[in-house]
């Protein structure tokens, strides 16, 4: 990964946004159990049960931060989801609900149950 190729730029909002989509991949491989760059970082957990759910969690407190960092700045970040992704990061919470519905392209399944 070349230099710092920003320099003393102001971070702007596609700066995040891009930042965003890469966050955005990476949970989206974590829930597939799918190499990310967590692996790398600790190989020495690979091996333990609990491996993919902690992979889930950096992934998704990794996009809440982002999210949480385009809110402050109004940058706007619900573009890059769906809507109900939007509500699932609005809970903030990774519930049985994002794990199992994150991939729905409709979210018919959910108002039923409401």
């Amino acid at each position: 990964r070349g230099g710092n190729t920003m320099g003393n730029q102001p971070a702007t909002e596609q700066f995040f946004i891009d930042k965003l989509a890469e966050s955005k991949v990476h949970f989206e491989r974590a829930l597939d159990c799918k190499h990310t760059e967590f692996d790398d970082l600790y190989p020495y957990m690979i091996e333990h049960p609990q491996f993919f759910w902690y992979k889930r969690y950096v992934a998704w407190s990794e996009l809440l931060t982002i999210v949480g960092l385009c809110e402050e700045l109004s940058f706007s970040w619900k573009e890059q989801f769906t809507p109900h992704q939007v509500e699932y990061l609005e809970e903030r919470v990774m519930s049985a609900k994002v794990l199992d519905f994150w991939f729905e392209k409709n979210d018919s399944k959910e108002h039923a149950q409401r």
